[in-house]
């Protein structure tokens, strides 16, 4: 008997933690916030070994790039990252109508390929839902003797750096005021520029001779699973837009046995 008091102890535990997981506000970025920046252009014929990865628990992010090949290659490519969104504002076509946009992560690509030797990479990006992001992600991967690509790939998932005259709480408790006023939202969220946190996604434009593909999916434990795939093989023209957007306002729940006193 004491087991099964126990197990229900814990299950409701588990089920009050999750109650409050489904409501994402966005992160507060640390005040001691970190950046990195790679910025490059290249051109030439030889073997190709390229990687990146950024993975930060403070704003949930997780980011991987990698490419390897033997051919002709030109690359022009640019990928920055700041704990502080304001710093970073860049223009992304399907976000805030095209203007700038204050962004955690960034990255442009622009590359030619052509080789007898595949090029085999891709690209990762994930909001994990463990350290308070949306649990969204993307992913490219390809296998291809020839490519023509322009791609950006972006991420957010802060609130603005400068919240005053707010405390981090009460920056919380406003937002979450807020509700459903959009104006009042925007209000708080977007001092110094467009901030769109909780924001996941990729904008590309590829011709390819080979295999290229992307997965994308959003899950939330017991009540959200979205999964999207898609494969080609040959020769292929393709534009393709996935993105994950999530407001940031964060939702009162009531954790199961709310008021009982046990």
């Amino acid at each position: 008997m004491k087991g099964v008091v126990v197990a229900a102890v814990i299950a409701a535990t588990l089920l009050g933690c999750i109650g409050m997981a489904l409501a994402n506000a966005p992160i507060v970025p640390p005040v001691q916030y970190e950046q990195f920046c790679e910025s490059q252009q290249i051109s030439g014929t030889g073997v190709v070994d390229m990687s990146t990865s950024i993975i930060d628990k403070k704003i949930a992010l997780e980011f991987y790039d990698v490419k390897n090949g033997d051919g002709d290659l030109e690359l022009s490519q640019e990928q920055v990252y700041s704990q502080n969104s304001d710093k970073i504002n860049r223009s992304v076509s399907v976000v805030n109508n095209g203007n700038g946009s204050n962004l955690n992560l960034f990255d442009t690509t622009k590359m030619t390929y052509s080789g007898a030797t595949p090029l085999v990479g891709g690209k990762f990006i994930n909001s994990k839902g463990f350290y308070g992001g949306i649990g969204a992600q993307v992913q490219e991967m390809y296998s291809v003797n020839e490519m023509e690509q322009d791609e950006q790939t972006f991420f957010s998932s802060t609130t603005p750096y400068n919240m005053a005259p707010y405390t981090d709480s009460a920056f919380m408790n406003e937002l979450k005021n807020a509700g459903r006023n959009g104006d009042r939202v925007n209000e708080l969220m977007n001092k110094n520029g467009y901030n769109p946190s909780h924001l996941v996604g990729v904008v590309t434009k590829n011709t390819f001779n080979g295999t290229w593909g992307t997965d994308a999916k959003m899950h939330k434990i017991f009540y959200k699973d979205i999964k999207a795939h898609e494969m080609f093989t040959g020769k292929f023209e393709a534009s393709k837009t996935l993105k994950f957007h999530e407001n940031p306002v964060p939702e009162a729940i009531q954790a199961p046995c709310a008021g009982v006193d046990c």
